[in-house]
Formats: structure tokens, C-alpha cells, sequence
């Protein structure tokens, strides 16, 4: 006999999931057919939906957009019994062995919470139309270690700088030998070993800031202080921020890179709280966030049990 996915006997859910990407999806399709109560909140800024087309994921040889993956995704989770809303979890409490959430104007009680909030990039500054259109376009990229095949032997640009700057352009320097590294703002500054990196991979070095960006057929053109510049792809190098507060604000940990920190199951420090996906340190690739998703709905489940939580 199936469980009721609505809600436990005592009102509390199994487990309530923030974040519907490619990780909190993953946990959702898993705990449903572990037979659990699951709830999957989510605000719509999965990073994974802004994906114009991946060749990178396994199992889709022409390619999948973000939107396609997650709307296959949520139909696979909503099959099991997963409950699904849009909407954003304002806060996170611990209370009396349990987890609440404040959603919209409802108090959610769990078991259990999964944070696959995921990060955002930081942009370039540019008008929001012209990002979005480039974006769309493979104009603009964010992801070298899921696109740069896409990109073999076209000329190139890393908006960046310093150490993240300097590791993305040698890292697109393999796929292509014209390859430039422009400054955010103003001048460069690299220590030595960083130019005789750049020297000897003939990464050529451009001082910022861009100043207009401009949309043609093929390439994106930069206006920088020495003049125009026109590339067939452009890399922001600036890095992002991981969407950790909620778990921040009832005393979990985070690393250096701002990322939450969890043990080799997903788990935080937290009792009843785990993470996985972009908001935890790792690679950030939706098979990698998949991967995490699976090994905390197990952690889940097992904890669970543990605690003689799931013959009821």
C-alpha cells in the first residue's frame, strides 16, 4: 500500500526539499519511491533552466535546454507522488526535533530539509536584454567544463581576473588557441607566476572595463578602452553566490568559497539537515548535483529509519 504523500499521521512532512533544480529533484524522484511524504519548494531561479541546450548530460545525444530537463524532471516526480510549489522559503527554524519552514504565509513542520538552493552567477555589467539575448544565443557562456567542445577553435574572451580569471582562460585555452583575458575594471594584476602562465599559453591580455556590448550574427563585440574587439563567445570569470542562508541562519557551516559543508552523505551539521547541489563545493554540473541529490535522499531515508520513523 502506498504511503499518503500529503503528510505523516502527526502532521509533519518526511522530508521538504528547497529548491527544485537538478539535485532537489533527484532527492524527490528517490524519497517518493522510498515511500515518503515530500514537499519541493521552489522560487524558479534554478540556474539549470537559464541552460539554452546541453550536449554535456548524458543521455541526450542532440542535446536538452535546462527548461526541458526540469520540466521532465518535475513530471517524473509528480508521478511518484511528489508535491511541487512554487514558492520561496522565507526561513528555517529547529523546533522540538524538528525543522520548519516558513512558506508564503504557512508554517511547514519536517522531518527532515533538503537545501539544493544552488548559487547565482555574477554577471557582467550589461543591460539585463542584451545578457539574456546573448545568453540565448551561445553568445554568452558560463559553463567551459559543459561547452567549451562547443566553442573548439573560435576566438574567445574571459571577463576575469586574478587566480579565477587566469585558471578559466587556461582552461579554454585547451579547446581553442585564441583565447583573451580581460580585466573587469581597469588594469590587470597578476603576480609572476601567473603572467609566465599566460606568456606561455599566448593568452592575450586586455585591460577593462568593457564598456558597451554589442550583438552581431556570429560574434559579440566589447568595446574596451583601447577600442572594439569581437568574439564568438564570452566567459564571465566572476564567480558566484551560494544561496546559503537558510541553513546559515540556524548555525550551519560554510566554507571559504561560501558553500554549505557537509559530510561524504550530505549531511550538515545540523540534525535533520542536509544540502546538495551547487550550494555545496564541488563541481557544479547537473550530473554532479543529480549524483548528490541520490546520495541524500538515501542519507534520508536510512536516517530515518534509524530513528524507527518510517514503520508507521
Amino acid at each position: 500500500m502506498h504511503a499518503d504523500f500529503s503528510k505523516t499521521a502527526d502532521g509533519t512532512l518526511d522530508c521538504l526539499i528547497v529548491g527544485a533544480g537538478p539535485a532537489g529533484l533527484t532527492a524527490a524522484i528517490y524519497l517518493a519511491r522510498f515511500h515518503l511524504s515530500v514537499l519541493a519548494v521552489d522560487d524558479g531561479r534554478s540556474r539549470a533552466r537559464l541552460i539554452p541546450l546541453t550536449r554535456n548530460h548524458p543521455g541526450f545525444p542532440d542535446g536538452v535546454t535546462g527548461a526541458d530537463l526540469l520540466a521532465r524532471m518535475r513530471e517524473q516526480a509528480q508521478r511518484h507522488g511528489v508535491m511541487l510549489r512554487a514558492e520561496r522559503a522565507a526561513s528555517l527554524e529547529r523546533a522540538d526535533g524538528a525543522l520548519t519552514a516558513r512558506v508564503s504565509n504557512e508554517t511547514i513542520r519536517a522531518r527532515t530539509v533538503l537545501l539544493a538552493t544552488g548559487a547565482v552567477n555574477r554577471r557582467p555589467i550589461m543591460p539585463k536584454e542584451i545578457h539574456d539575448e546573448a545568453l540565448s544565443r551561445g553568445l554568452l557562456r558560463y559553463c567551459p567544463i559543459c561547452d567549451g567542445y562547443e566553442v573548439t577553435d573560435l576566438p574567445l574572451a574571459v571577463i576575469g581576473t586574478g587566480a579565477q580569471g587566469v585558471g578559466e582562460a587556461l582552461f579554454l585555452r585547451s579547446f581553442t588557441a585564441d583565447v583573451a583575458l580581460i580585466s573587469p575594471e581597469g588594469a590587470h594584476q597578476f603576480d609572476p607566476e601567473q603572467t609566465e602562465r599566460l606568456i606561455a599559453a599566448q593568452i592575450e591580455v586586455l585591460n577593462g572595463p568593457c564598456l558597451q556590448f554589442e550583438l552581431e550574427r556570429k560574434q559579440m563585440v566589447l568595446t574596451l578602452p583601447d577600442g572594439k574587439h569581437g568574439f564568438a563567445a564570452v566567459y564571465p570569470a566572476l564567480g558566484s553566490e551560494n544561496r546559503s542562508e537558510l541553513a546559515v541562519g540556524i548555525g550551519a557551516k560554510v566554507s571559504k568559497e561560501g558553500c554549505l559543508v557537509v559530510d561524504r552523505h550530505q549531511r550538515t551539521e545540523i540534525p535533520g539537515l542536509y544540502a546538495a547541489g551547487d550550494v555545496v563545493l564541488g563541481l557544479d554540473q547537473i550530473s554532479h548535483a543529480m549524483g548528490q541529490g541520490g546520495v541524500a535522499a538515501t542519507a534520508i531515508r536510512n536516517d530515518l529509519a534509524s530513528r524507527r520513523l518510517l514503520y508507521r
